[in-house]
């Protein structure tokens, strides 16, 4: 197995151990309460204080995965369930007519984004916004992202990480000029979420909605190798 990658500065477990050192805190502190105080307030806090801790341990993980890829697939930018394929007009970057892939990522889902293909990184954009519910493509204009975009061998592509209604926070550790790997991690959000990948209008489309993806394995797209594009 090859070294399961993340791009230079990452970051991720300094947000994992607050959130983990934050619900443990609480945790010890309600389960002194129910020692001291065995009352059905303390038990019920102490209930409640576990299962915030549990699913906190749950959400950040970030776990090792090998994967084989071939130079013209693309493949998911991160787990969860695809939402809607769409061809459009993307005007706010590009400006030129691409595949719009997006995937809804539960609280139950790894929430590590990874490179859905090998290329250098030729901008990160933050763009303030709302909280709409992540699951809605409207979503993918209205809320807090950050998009990333990769220069290939098929042209320039799109990543975008979209926050939510519990998702407040995206945080992408690649900057431009960096080289990244197809599966390489390179961000996170932060509870349920939304990702997307945009992709030039000849790819080949290989999920279909409704399918539950996993970020850095399941391809969902690919090109032909005559579409390769010189520089």
């Amino acid at each position: 197995m090859k070294p399961d990658l993340r791009v230079p500065g990452w970051s991720f477990n300094k947000y994992r151990e607050g959130f983990i050192v934050g619900t443990t805190f609480a945790f010890l502190l309600a389960a002194i309460g129910v020692i001291y105080m065995p009352r059905v307030l303390t038990i019920v806090i102490l209930v409640f204080c576990t299962a915030i801790w549990g699913l906190v341990l749950y959400f950040f993980r970030d776990p090792d995965r090998e994967f084989q890829h071939s130079p013209n697939v693309f493949l998911s930018p991160g787990d969860g369930v695809v939402r809607d394929i769409t061809t459009f007009r993307e005007k706010e970057y590009l400006d030129i007519d691409l595949i719009r892939i997006g995937i809804f990522l539960s609280i139950f889902d790894v929430h590590v984004q990874r490179a859905p293909i090998s290329g250098e990184v030729d901008f990160v954009t933050h763009k303030k916004g709302k909280n709409y519910p992540a699951y809605s493509p409207a979503a993918s204009l209205e809320n807090d992202q950050i998009v990333m975009g990769i220069k290939t061998n098929y042209g320039l592509i799109m990543v975008k990480q979209i926050s939510g209604i519990l998702a407040r926070k995206c945080f992408n550790f690649a900057g431009p000029g960096d080289q990244i790997q197809s599966g390489q991690r390179y961000g996170l959000i932060k509870f349920g979420s939304r990702v997307e990948l945009f992709l030039p209008p000849d790819a080949k489309v290989l999920c279909s909605v409704g399918e539950k993806v996993k970020g850095g394995l399941t391809p969902i797209a690919e090109m032909k190798e005559e579409n390769i594009q010189n520089e």
